[in-house]
């Protein structure tokens, strides 16, 4: 069991960097070299995530991206996307996911119009864990129902609730986690 999980998240990280590095497409429009881009933050449930949107032929765009202490002081700017990549004032972006023509689901917060000095303060790695840890909860829960349908006492239940929190702190930071 413990090969068929590593086996998924290797795979999945691999997609996940494929999609970030441009190896694989994330839907960014074609012939548009320039458009005016604004970050947005996600909140829903325990999720937290970064957006870029943009308008190409009159209709709004999503692009979920990786956390990068330049999203919380940027302000609507111009980027620069070539159909793999974005890039904001010379920062490449790397995206998380697929460009999007509906809203993410949540409480969508702007970042303001003038930059925070003192936000990147509040961006360190220990927010950045405790943030991703939150889902590690469903950890015991999926260790009782391993020791309930595979048996196997104490020691398997340890085993398993301390691979589904560490599977579920990993999935959340693969997503793109925002801890600003």
């Amino acid at each position: 069991m413990l090969g068929t999980v590593a086996v998924i998240i290797l795979g999945y990280t691999g997609f996940r960097f494929a999609v970030a590095f441009g190896y694989l497409p994330a839907g960014l429009p074609r012939g548009a070299d320039r458009l005016g881009v604004r970050r947005v933050r996600q909140q829903h449930r325990l999720e937290s995530r970064s957006w870029l949107e943009f308008t190409v032929d009159g209709r709004d765009r999503w692009l979920p991206v990786y956390f990068d202490s330049a999203l919380v002081t940027l302000t609507p700017r111009t980027a620069e996307i070539d159909g793999r990549a974005v890039s904001v004032d010379g920062r490449r972006m790397y995206p998380s996911g697929r460009v999007r023509d509906s809203e993410p689901v949540g409480r969508l917060v702007d970042n303001p119009e003038r930059p925070d000095p003192e936000a990147i303060g509040r961006t360190g790695a220990g927010r950045r864990v405790l943030l991703d840890a939150q889902s590690a909860v469903v950890g015991p829960f999926a260790g009782l129902l391993w020791v309930y349908v595979a048996g196997g006492g104490s020691v398997a239940f340890v085993a398993a609730t301390i691979v589904a929190a560490a599977t579920a702190t990993w999935l959340s930071a693969v997503r793109g986690s925002d801890p600003s």
